[in-house]
């Protein structure tokens, strides 16, 4: 999870956010030597006394400085273009959640098997453990298996929401009358956070998301206990 002094991205926990990682420092090195080449450009012009005349009216450098900038372009955009085809492919999952936001709360369904259903709460701050997380910490966390395609569908009962989860490169929204889906692998156990990135009213920001990852015979488990 993000802490106050975390200025990058959160370490991934799928490999959709592996690629997403990689894509955001390919494309700063990008800028990193375009902003470097030009400021060098911009303070030789600016301290240097001479002037070079084949600089000035010079067909070739006019082709030079339209075309590399479309190349840069195009070398962005064709990872980009494939990192976006990845986000909506969703692979036949294994496993089916269901996903409605409320104006404050998350509710989930697991259909796939058996029937389970339950509401998902911000725990107060007067009600919370010491060892939680204020405005994060739910009642009832999200369980999913690790290392399995998991397809989660999305909608919303009243307002527009949206269902977030950076450590897993998920962010979708959830909007009335309409169902977006979502799919991902958790390459990892633990407890990965996430909140509604969508303004939705007064208590947008205590709705918050826990999705706890587990192995698959624990998750199995779970849900024959939720069952009975």
């Amino acid at each position: 999870m993000a802490t106050w002094k975390n200025l990058g991205l959160q370490d991934s926990a799928s490999p959709l956010m592996e690629q997403l990682i990689f894509f955001h420092d390919h494309a700063m090195i990008v800028l990193i030597m375009i902003t470097t080449f030009v400021g060098f450009m911009m303070s030789s012009t600016l301290f240097n006394t001479f002037i070079n005349r084949f600089l000035l009216e010079n067909q070739a450098i006019e082709v030079i400085w339209t075309t590399l900038p479309a190349l840069i372009l195009i070398f962005i955009a064709l990872p980009s273009l494939q990192l976006l085809y990845l986000l909506d492919e969703v692979n036949t999952p294994k496993i089916t959640l269901k996903t409605i936001g409320h104006q404050w709360y998350w509710s989930y369904e697991y259909s796939d098997f058996v029937q389970v259903e339950f509401d998902s709460y911000m725990i107060p701050s007067n009600d919370l453990q010491t060892n939680g997380f204020r405005l994060l910490d739910v009642d009832n966390r999200t369980i999913l298996p690790m290392d399995t395609q998991i397809r989660v569908l999305i909608s919303a009962t009243d307002v527009i929401h949206s269902w977030t989860v950076p450590s897993l490169g998920v962010k979708a929204d959830a909007v009335p009358g309409r169902l977006n889906q979502v799919s991902f692998l958790i390459t990892r156990p633990g407890l990965f956070y996430g909140q509604c990135s969508e303004i939705c009213g007064a208590n947008h920001s205590f709705m918050p998301i826990v999705v706890e990852s587990i192995p698959v015979d624990r998750f199995l488990d779970w849900i024959s206990s939720s069952e009975e």
